[in-house]
Formats: structure tokens, sequence, C-alpha cells
């Protein structure tokens, strides 16, 4: 069981963003691509429904998480007993977000709509819809092979589009639906439900899921710290170059949301600071609110320093209480509350990517606290997200941090380039590479071809007389703001700085034989596109072949050349979850493989797709929890 693995980068499989428009002739799909070589996005064009399958490209699909959550066999199995439990009589049956139709297809059997045969013994019905068009083609590849197409009414709509009386005969009674991410609300599940019972459900319907409760746990973690705190990280490199100048700590900081983050893997340097805390309920039964917000009372169990929150939920997917599903870190026993309830919690060593452990960074470098102390933590929610504030009372929150101002030119990173903005080693080996190609040069004429903000300061701030020209190709005028932020802490002058965009640059400098770019550097960094597989940073060298006449005839290209390296690894727990399928809960999915470019068991003229992962979080040792009675 091997996976090649070529550099530890991170994917989410995101979920990109799409447009729809429908006419009594057809139904199109706009697929938004960005092409990673030249930053530029297009909208890709997917025709009508009666286009066969093989016309999607499976790359839109292969790096979703689908093909992850259909190898999630305790989520499978979870659902399908909750199922079993309440489609228990002849229903309407909506499967919001149908996705490939497992919902759906067990939803039709637990109500009898087909035998053995195929023959239908019930007068119930089930809706399946479902939004995105490649995926609509591929449900109905799947409803094929397992006799279920004429069973289940299959509608290419968002539910918020459909309509009681022209797109479905009445309102559900019982809604299954599975449109969740790791925050829980991600995904809109919120505004969904609102809609579904404003529109769509009968008064007091059943669902699967039953209620969703979200849980927290402060916790200690020099790792996480490093994700967010760069003061502390330019204290220990102590290198002259100030990203943070004095009294701007928040000048460049990590976005104030939840990262979703395999925790476990990194459970041997948590310290847990407080017990597992309830933050919010989600009742899918009934219609839910928009906003909410809770204060918490929170005792310490040991001394430290809070440096990250780290969440997780809870699924009740029955109204019994018999089945339920947690993305809870393995260090998790069970909850309280399902002890209550007397059911049994069973853990398993089954790892899957689509649903993590999420983790609220602490501002600054931590909250101190004492043993036996509380703590007040205000919680809130929104449509699509949860926020965590700390409060110095029980009434007031805290005002006295900085990080609650927001200044001109602050910049939002990923918490992975803040760690490496902080990492000694990196930046000392950047600076030596800096120096280096800087002493060969007499008063340089310097393009950072990327955006990176360490490269502009660190070349304004060594050579005094050098003239630095950002071409900040994601950042634009936000990275001009903040170089003029950092101009005084780093000792540099704006008069110095030149911001052009390419062409702006091609038209200025090709024509004058007396100014030519010296040097050409990147890290090579793109904002926005932290994520990318190793070859696609090659962007780099098409900028570089692009600016050609500009550059003078001895113009140093810094780096000067790239090494691909490929390491054969055992990870057993990515391989299970990309891995081709077969049977789900008694439904045949192996359709599916070759479009969500599953991996071993393809056909030989079928290429595995190549997805980018951080190394870290590939843990074998990794878990979610499936348990019932």
């Amino acid at each position: 069981m091997l996976s090649v693995i070529l550099k530890p980068l991170l994917s989410i499989f995101p979920r990109r963003r799409r447009r729809r428009m429908t006419s009594a002739a057809c139904s199109r799909m706009f697929q938004l691509q960005t092409d990673p070589l030249t930053g530029k996005s297009e909208w890709l064009v997917i025709e009508g429904e009666d286009d066969q399958l093989q016309t999607t490209p499976k790359s839109l699909l292969a790096t979703t998480s689908y093909l992850d959550m259909l190898n999630d066999s305790l989520r499978n199995a979870a659902y399908r007993l909750a199922i079993d439990n309440t489609v228990t009589t002849p229903s309407h049956v909506l499967d919001i977000g149908a996705g490939t139709g497992l919902l759906s297809m067990m939803a039709a059997r637990a109500m009898g709509l087909s035998d053995s045969n195929g023959i239908s013994t019930s007068k119930g019905m089930v809706t399946a819809c479902e939004s995105y068009l490649p995926m609509v083609k591929l449900m109905r590849e799947v409803l094929r092979a397992n006799a279920m197409e004429g069973k289940i009414r299959l509608i290419n709509k968002r539910s918020d589009e459909l309509e009681v009386g022209v797109d479905i005969p009445s309102r559900a009674d019982i809604l299954v639906s599975e449109i969740l991410d790791s925050e829980l609300l991600g995904e809109g599940l919120i505004p969904t439900l609102q809609h579904a019972h404003d529109k769509l459900l009968v008064e007091n319907p059943q669902t699967v899921p039953y209620r969703a409760t979200t849980y927290g746990q402060l916790v200690e973690c020099t790792y996480l710290r490093e994700m967010h705190d760069l003061v502390h990280g330019e204290a220990e490199a102590s290198d002259g170059i100030h990203l943070l100048p004095s009294g701007m700590p928040n000048l460049l900081a990590v976005k104030k949301q939840q990262f979703a983050m395999h925790c476990n893997a990194i459970k041997d340097e948590i310290k847990l600071l407080s017990e597992p805390f309830k933050v919010f309920e989600f009742d899918f039964w009934r219609r839910p609110d928009s906003f909410r917000e809770a204060d918490l009372h929170i005792k310490a169990k040991s001394d430290g320093t809070v440096h990250a929150i780290i969440s997780w939920w809870l699924l009740q997917l029955d109204s019994e209480g018999t089945t339920f599903y947690s993305t809870g870190p393995n260090w998790i026993p069970y909850p309280s509350d399902v002890k209550e309830l007397k059911t049994s919690f069973v853990s398993s060593g089954d790892w899957c990517d689509h649903w993590k452990q999420c983790v609220w960074f602490i501002p600054s470098s931590g909250l101190l606290v004492l043993k036996d102390k509380e703590v007040w933590l205000h919680a809130a929610h929104t449509e699509t997200s949860i926020s965590y504030d700390f409060k110095t009372s029980c009434n007031e929150k805290e005002d006295a941090d900085l990080f609650l101002h927001t200044p001109d030119g602050q910049l939002f990173l990923s918490p992975e380039r803040i760690a490496l903005y902080g990492d000694s080693c990196w930046r000392e080996l950047m600076l030596n590479a800096i120096k280096n190609a800087i002493h060969q040069k007499v008063d340089p004429l310097c393009l950072i071809a990327d955006d990176s903000i360490f490269l502009a300061v660190s070349v304004a701030h060594l050579s005094k007389t050098s003239q630095v020209m950002p071409l900040f190709p994601g950042l634009g005028n936000k990275g001009m703001q903040y170089l003029q932020k950092a101009s005084i802490a780093n000792s540099y002058t704006m008069d110095r700085i030149e911001f052009l965009r390419r062409k702006e640059l091609l038209s200025g400098l090709q024509g004058s034989p007396h100014r030519k770019i010296d040097l050409f550097i990147a890290e090579p960094f793109y904002y926005g596109n932290d994520n990318v597989l190793p070859w696609q940073n090659l962007r780099f060298w098409k900028e570089r072949t692009l600016l050609d006449p500009v550059l003078s005839k001895d113009a140093l290209i810094m780096p000067c050349r790239g090494l691909l390296k490929a390491c054969a690894m055992y990870l057993p727990d990515l391989w299970k979850s990309r891995c081709c399928l077969k049977e789900i809960e008694g439904f045949d999915n192996s359709v599916v493989n070759t479009t969500l470019g599953a991996c071993g068991g393809l056909p030989l003229t079928e290429d595995s797709p190549f997805l980018p992962y951080f190394i870290w979080q590939c843990d074998s040792q990794q878990n979610n929890h499936y348990f019932g009675v």
C-alpha cells in the first residue's frame, strides 16, 4: 500500500465556486477554474443534462471530497441505521445535496420503494435535490447501476429553487441531508434548513440527522502557537527583519476563523487545559436561528497558556438517540450527554479527510490560565461560522487586546505561511541567498516576481541603494500598503519601492536600454494559492520567460533552478480514503471510481489524480468515531 507524496502540502478538497443558468431548452453549469501557471481564473462551461457523463472533465470531481466521504464506512453505517430507524412508513423523503445518491437509495430501500426484484412495494416517494450538474450526471449512473433510476426523482436545482406544486407535488415529511463541513456550518446548513422548513417541509418533520452539538477544548501547543504568533517567531530569529513592526503585532495575521486540521496528528504536543465543553446545539427538525451567542464559564484543569481552542461536533442522527457520529479527536472517550442517553461509544481507527477537527487561534501569545480558575468565553455563530472571544469578566469582552484593532495595510496569511515566516532556519537561508545576490550587483533594480512580502522587505532593508519592484500579482495594492507600514521598522523609504503591473513593467522598461532588472527573485509564493502541487509553482518560470525582455544580460535569478523529488511512502489511512469503491451498505458504487479519481483498481488507461497534502496531517492513527446501539 504505497502513496507517492511529492511535497508536504495541504488540500481540504476545495468545493469550487460555481453558478448555474437554466432555460426551457438546456441546463448549463459554470465551473470556476484557476490556471496555476498564470494565476488567471476562467469559467468553464459544462453543457446540459442530456450530454454524456464522459463529457464532464474528470478533474472537476477528482479534487472534491465525495470519494473520501463515500469511503467513510462509519459515516455510511451511521446514516443507514438512522434512516432505517426513521423512514418506517410510506412518506415523502427529501434529500438535499444528494451527491451520488447514497442517502436517497437508503431512504427508498427503507420505505420499500423496491424489493429484491426492483418492484415497487410502497406508495412513498424520494426526491433528491442536487445543484451540481456533474454530480447529477454521476448520480444517474449510480441509480441505474442499482435499478433505482425509476424509484428516485432527481432534480438538478438548489434546494432554495424548489417550489411545491412545480418541482415537488407536496411538502416532504422527512428530510435527509449531509451538508456539513468540519466546522458544521460552512456549507450553508442554517440557510438551507431555514428555507426547507419555510417552504419544503411539513410542520414538525422527521430529519436525519436529528441534532448536532459543537464542542470545544482549551489547549496549549507550541506547534499551533507558531502557526499564528509571528511576534514570538521574529523575536527568536533576531535577524533585523521586522515583518511585524513594534506596536503593530496584527499587521500580519491569520483570519479570525476556525481552521480545519487533523489534531490527532499533533496530540503528543498538545496539553489539555480544560475538559471538553458544549458550545451550541443545532436541531435539524426545527427552523434554526441565523445568529446566537453564548457565554461560557470554563474551569482550567491545569496551569498553562491557551494557544488555541480545538472544536468538533457530534451528530445525533435519529430522534431516539441510538445512532451517533463524532468528529472528535481520539483523546475524547465519550461526551457526557451521550452517556446520559445510555448509548455506547464505539471507537474505530478509521481515518477520513472530509471532516476534521477545527482550530481557533488565540490572538498574540495566548491567554494565561491557572488551575481551577475560571475563564469566560464568548461564543457566537452566524449562518456560516462559529467564533470565539475571551472576556475579562462575566460581562466585558477583552478590549485591551491589540488584535481587535484592524490597521490599514493588514494582511491575512494562512497559518502555514505565518509559521514559515517565523521559522528562523528558513529566514536565515533566504537572507543568506539575498545577501549573496545583492553583493554581486551595484545599485540593483530588483523585481519581486511573486507575493513575497518577506523578500520585498528583506531586499529593501539589506540593500540601501537598491530599487525594489514588487509584482504582487495577488496582493496588489494591499501589499504596497503593508510595505508602507513596515518601512520605518526596516529602515527603508517608499521612494525606493515602485509597484507596477506586468503590462506596465514591460511597456516601461522594454524600451529603456539603461534600466533593466538585475535581480529577479521569488520564494515562490502566490497569495491565495498556497495549497498547490509542486510543479504548479512553475508559474515563476513562466513569469521569468514572459519578462525576459526587461532582464539585464547578467541578471541573477533566484531560485536559479528547481529539483522535483519524489518519495514512496506508506500512508494506509490516506490510501483508504481515496481507494476504489465497490459496495456501500448494499449498493453498488463502482461506477464512480473513474470519475472521482479513485486509487488502486482503475483501468490501466486511467491515472489516479495528484492531490496536495501536508504529510503531518496524514497520520495513520487518526480516527473518527461511530457508535450506536
